[in-house]
């Protein structure tokens, strides 16, 4: 399982270290990850609600970490866009069978600024920024072509793949954490669990019962 041997200071396996900052923690067990996974370390599901507090899920792709939280991108029409501008709070889970490991992150998400969409939204294959025109996300559609046609169409619009701008619905989101519980599987259900609260802007951590 990867873990080292012997035990932090309140008890827990190694891994789970003795950092102030969850943040900090979360970048080392995601470096692990990243080596022991086999396909995208990054994957986290994200959870919204409406206004009304009905809730849905979907994989995500984290693409940015600083102290100032974890950026994800996606279209503001789409249905997690919908419940992100109606209700901001959110949380997120990356699960890596790998490691048996478990991070949970709850908080508020923003708007990233536009300087910063553009450099990711620029970094991306052609096919995908063209997608990003395309995709009427979440909307229905009565035929597959629809939706490849409108690609052609874009693609004719925006031949030169160094000159792809960005879509005004199309951007990304910040979950600044309140909350970050870090997991590990224990043989017969033994798990460990630590758990980090911002109170007063600063971090205290607390061990959960499995």
């Amino acid at each position: 399982m990867n873990q080292k041997s012997g035990q932090n200071s309140l008890g827990l396996d190694l891994c789970f270290e003795d950092e102030a900052n969850p943040v900090d923690l979360f970048k080392k067990w995601f470096a692990a990850a990243e080596k022991s996974e086999i396909n995208d370390p990054n994957a986290l599901s994200l959870a919204t609600s409406t206004s009304n507090g009905i809730p849905s899920v979907r994989m995500v792709l984290l693409k940015g970490l600083t102290d100032k939280g974890f950026v994800f991108y996606t279209n503001f029409n789409s249905k997690k866009g919908n419940d992100l501008k109606n209700n901001p709070n959110a949380s997120m889970c990356f699960h890596w069978k790998s490691l048996r490991r478990q991070i949970r992150i709850s908080g508020k998400t923003s708007v990233i600024d536009n300087d910063e969409a553009d450099k990711y939204f620029s970094s991306r294959a052609y096919g995908s920024r063209i997608g990003a025109w395309a995709s009427s996300q979440s909307k229905v559609m009565k035929h597959r072509n629809d939706f490849l046609n409108k690609i052609k169409e874009y693609e004719k619009k925006y031949p030169n793949q160094n000159n792809v701008p960005r879509p005004a619905h199309w951007s990304g989101w910040r979950l600044e954490p309140k909350e970050i519980e870090f997991w590990l599987e224990i043989k017969n259900r033994i798990h460990e669990r630590l758990n980090y609260k911002k109170e007063s802007n600063k971090w205290v951590r607390e061990i959960l019962y499995p």
